[in-house]
């Protein structure tokens, strides 16, 4: 079985989520993909806005239509920063297979400061979406050297969408309902999330 690891604050989660993770089952050929919202970022200090249990309901709106994803509150259940090698370690043990780690482009850059990254690159492969006009090239020149035979590049179109965009947008009351599917947005009106 071949695994995708979708992790992230997902505050909220949004149409770019959606595309990234489409596009990494298609590109890896994966099986499913779990989505896993952080407890804590241990490389971002601020605190996400909307709780472990909203963040896990928006995920569960979000994946809902498509049976290759799956949700995860492992993190959120294990408290504390959210580790990468720790999360893959508990995963490999209820769930034996092939793991991709996925990543954004920056993400991968930051590695070398990530717990126990040599560990976790003899767990998984890094699976590392980029949008044009970035390129494969482009990518490669800034993984670290130790763990570009561990890296594999998966194409997307272009989603200019962000979560921090989308919170800003909804506090200052713009429509938001073209980035993020109708069924998360009603949940966020719901709990008037990012409101203030």
């Amino acid at each position: 079985m071949k695994i995708g690891v979708f992790g992230g604050s997902f505050d909220p989660p949004h149409n770019g989520h959606l595309a990234l993770a489409r596009s990494a089952v298609v590109g890896l050929d994966l099986d499913e993909i779990i989505f896993i919202p952080n407890n804590r970022n241990p490389l971002k200090p601020n605190a996400a806005l909307a709780t472990g249990e909203e963040r896990m309901e928006m995920l569960k709106r979000l994946i809902a239509d498509d049976p290759k994803f799956a949700l995860s509150d492992m993190e959120l259940t294990r408290g504390g920063p959210s580790y990468a090698v720790d999360t893959l370690s508990e995963l490999m043990m209820v769930q034996p297979g092939d793991y991709w780690f996925l990543l954004g482009t920056d993400a991968i850059k930051e590695l070398p400061k990530w717990k126990n990254p040599h560990r976790l690159s003899h767990m998984c492969r890094f699976g590392v979406v980029v949008r044009p006009p970035i390129t494969d090239a482009d990518v490669m020149m800034h993984v670290p050297e130790e763990f570009k035979r561990y890296v594999d590049v998966v194409q997307m179109q272009p989603v200019e969408v962000a979560s921090s965009q989308i919170r800003l947008d909804i506090k200052i009351g713009k429509d938001v309902s073209k980035l993020v599917p109708t069924d998360v947005l009603r949940y966020i009106q719901q709990k008037k999330l990012y409101k203030n």
